[in-house]
């Protein structure tokens, strides 16, 4: 892949993690060749590695479009997901020493202030983090890329309608394997891990979405040349009248 291949896949990824691109629009080669201003062979490349990180779909006679994930795929990438954290817990429960753990209970710390101050946004994404610096504790690097592709395929999870999630029932599982692993207790451990992540699947509502849909210019423009020192806004979710309990509150794993 070119360089200016991989950085409209960035960009393409950047979009679709931001609810800019959401699940179902078409991602038309001849569209985003105007867009980046370069040929569709260029834009090809970026669509098959979108592809291959699960984030868009090629369609015979039809093209590309932001992959629509069913409930039968969430399952599939949250059990990968819990195979993956439960060998990782394996690992770290014979090999990790008291800084790593001091690291996870710090962050898990970080987690119960966002909650307790009210900071749902914050304690999403620290309940996200959370699971990466698991995986990273491991220093297996092919462990960490795999788990890296699979939460980016839950991204796309996040354009989607969630149950109103318990946060600190959450929070909690996540000191809960903390002390399950530090005292070798691994079986119940794994067992959590595996009830976390099912807990987290069984709010999505998968015939919803909350962000509006926008064309690929419009998704893509705050991203484009002249415009790389501004931060873009991910899209607005839509307000909880437009489509029913959009509002609601979530504890998203991608990304988780």
């Amino acid at each position: 892949m070119s360089s200016r291949s991989q950085a409209i896949a960035d960009i393409l990824t950047r979009a679709i993690i931001d609810h800019r691109l959401v699940p179902g629009c078409k991602l038309g080669e001849r569209e985003l060749a105007e867009i980046f201003d370069v040929s569709r062979i260029v834009v090809r490349q970026s669509l098959i590695r979108l592809t291959d990180d699960g984030l868009a779909q090629i369609e015979r006679n039809r093209g590309a479009f932001v992959a629509r994930p069913s409930m039968q795929e969430a399952l599939e990438i949250y059990d990968a997901l819990t195979l993956v954290e439960q060998g990782v817990a394996a690992q770290l429960s014979d090999r990790l020493g008291p800084a790593g753990w001091a690291e996870l209970r710090q962050h898990v710390e970080r987690q119960r202030q966002a909650v307790a101050s009210g900071n749902d946004a914050l304690a999403d994404v620290l309940g996200q983090e959370f699971h990466t610096v698991f995986v990273r504790l491991s220093r297996n690097r092919v462990m960490q890329e795999i788990h890296a592709q699979l939460v980016r395929r839950t991204t796309l999870l996040r354009s989607l309608i969630t149950a109103d999630f318990d946060y600190c029932n959450l929070l909690d599982d996540h000191a809960r394997v903390i002390d399950l692993l530090e005292k070798g207790r691994l079986k119940p451990a794994m067992e959590l891990i595996d009830a976390h992540h099912r807990s987290v699947v069984r709010g999505y509502i998968m015939d919803r979405q909350v962000f509006p849909e926008l064309s690929p210019r419009e998704a893509l423009e705050p991203y484009l040349d002249g415009k790389a020192g501004e931060a873009p806004k991910p899209a607005p979710r839509k307000k909880t009248g437009d489509n029913g309990g959009a509002g609601a509150h979530a504890h998203v794993h991608a990304a988780k």
